[in-house]
């Protein structure tokens, strides 16, 4: 059964409470009620996916695309078991939220086409705890995480992610721009969970297109799904590469 509520996820020592901007009041009610009434998932097989987004200001661009490309997910899952995804994401000041486990397309896009992207800083720790608390609950394959930069301790983001690896959940970070230390923390991340690291360009769609379809694929059929997606993908073939270099 799809758990349909939406959340806060856990916050960081000493935050304070989750502030919503004044430029959209109501905007994470709206959000709850939405979440709320999302139907269960048709099926218990389908394989289930984080989708974290970093929806910080500088995002908005890669929000939007992201937003228009997610549907994309679903199909290439179709035709193993189906795919849940549960969007994750954060911006402003300590704000992260989970939305329910979703089945269809149309609600996620509803879902995100209601949030704003707000000033602030990262908060990938908060997500990496999320994924793996999340975990406990039901069984997760992977996790994508797209963003553009790493503003947190290295060391700390690599122990969530050796966890989230031993627990055998991949994770799929797709990294806009060429930002250092987004590159180091993003590829040391992926590393540790066995799975991939990739960069995009947000004026390319394309690009981000194929590494979403890579990681669903992962997460609906395995690498064996993958496998068959990347005979017709250049940019999935280079996910699994990696993942296969991380694994030596």
């Amino acid at each position: 059964m799809a758990r349909e509520s939406d959340k806060a996820v856990g916050k960081p020592a000493n935050a304070a409470p989750a502030q919503v901007g004044a430029s959209a009041p109501g905007e994470i009610d709206r959000f709850l009620g939405a979440a709320k009434q999302l139907a269960p998932l048709a099926t218990g097989q389908a394989g289930r996916l984080v989708f974290a987004l970093d929806a910080t200001m500088s995002r908005q661009p890669t929000w939007d695309l992201a937003c228009s490309l997610q549907a994309r997910m679903f199909e290439v899952a179709a035709g193993t078991g189906g795919l849940a995804v549960q969007l994750v994401y954060f911006r402003g000041f300590g704000e992260c939220r989970a939305s329910g486990w979703i089945g269809e397309p149309q609600r996620l896009t509803g879902l995100m086409t209601q949030i704003a992207c707000e000033g602030g800083q990262t908060q990938i720790a908060r997500v990496l705890r999320h994924v793996r608390d999340e975990a406990k609950a039901v069984p997760v394959r992977a996790f994508v995480f797209v963003g553009d930069a790493m503003e947190e301790d290295v060391d700390a983001l690599a122990a969530l992610a050796g966890e989230l690896g031993l627990r055998g959940i991949r994770g799929f970070l797709f990294q806009e721009g060429f930002d250092p230390a987004a590159s180091a923390g993003f590829a040391t991340m992926a590393r540790l969970t066995g799975g991939a690291h990739a960069r995009f360009d947000v004026n390319a769609p394309g690009s981000l297109l194929e590494l979403l379809r890579g990681a669903a694929a992962y997460a609906s059929g395995g690498r064996e799904a993958m496998t068959r997606l990347a005979g017709a993908s250049p940019a999935v073939k280079g996910l699994l590469a990696a993942m296969e270099g991380g694994r030596r």
